[in-house]
């Protein structure tokens, strides 16, 4: 009998990822260094191999859900955010650890009873400062990163009304919710932990005519944000490894 010991179980990350240009970049590749296995369906594509998503949780141990374009409430056009929400509702049933992206983070508080609306102080664009409220700092997922730190930013809605029972992890400037701990296996981050200047780039062109007419400069943009390659790995690596601990820890329901 070999007294060699097997080798523990990868845990499997159901990633849902809503269009081409919001990939897991970054931190698809930090939670595969952590010894994570990656699903990634793209429920947007017509090949049924890719874009299926699973009925429930069972077969898995995480669940990240990816930023895009469209809106938190727009079921009706797009026709897997409730399939989507409904699978946060079942991840959180058998706690199983959950993120949220940019609108990952708004479906999250959505299918837990939040609501998402347009920020009435204008698209939050490039980087900016993480304000870290007091709670975070006894937060399980992201209590060591509650310190000074900034993070890209890309987004028109914001969280509006939180659900019940969510704790307010960060918050922008302007108060709107940037970090949230929605239930106990269950966070968003407004901010986009996983985009380079690369990710960014393909987001800039489309929004290229309406940033000229604000008079906002793309190219400094996204040259602070090149800049800051090494600080934006080391601010959120720690964060995809956090959420990759949590993934190995065998506390499902179901």
């Amino acid at each position: 009998m070999s007294d060699v010991a097997p080798s523990p179980r990868r845990p499997r990350v159901l990633v849902v990822q809503h269009q081409a240009d919001c990939a897991p970049a970054w931190f698809g590749r930090w939670l595969a260094q952590a010894g994570c296995d990656l699903d990634v369906v793209e429920p947007w594509r017509s090949d049924p191999s890719s874009a299926a998503l699973p009925d429930d949780l069972a077969g898995h141990d995480g669940l990240l859900v990816l930023g895009g374009s469209m809106g938190a409430h727009d079921d009706a056009d797009v026709a897997w955010l409730g399939p989507v929400k409904a699978l946060v509702r079942d991840a959180v049933a058998r706690r199983v650890p959950t993120l949220g992206i940019c609108l990952g983070h708004q479906l999250v508080a959505v299918a837990l009873g939040g609501r998402v609306d347009r920020n009435p102080a204008g698209q939050t664009v490039g980087l900016t400062p993480v304000r870290w409220t007091p709670e975070a700092v006894a937060d399980p997922l992201v209590g060591p990163l509650a310190s000074p730190r900034r993070g890209v930013h890309w987004n028109d809605d914001v969280v509006v009304a939180e659900p019940p029972g969510a704790v307010a992890l960060a918050r922008g400037a302007d108060g709107t919710l940037q970090v949230a701990r929605f239930a106990e296996t269950a966070w968003g981050v407004q901010l986009h932990p996983e985009a380079d200047r690369a990710v960014v780039e393909e987001w800039a062109v489309g929004d290229a005519a309406r940033h000229a007419e604000r008079g906002l400069d793309q190219a400094a943009v996204l040259d602070e944000v090149g800049s800051a390659a090494a600080e934006l790995r080391a601010a959120w690596e720690p964060l995809a490894l956090a959420f990759a601990g949590r993934c190995r820890q065998p506390d499902r329901v179901g």
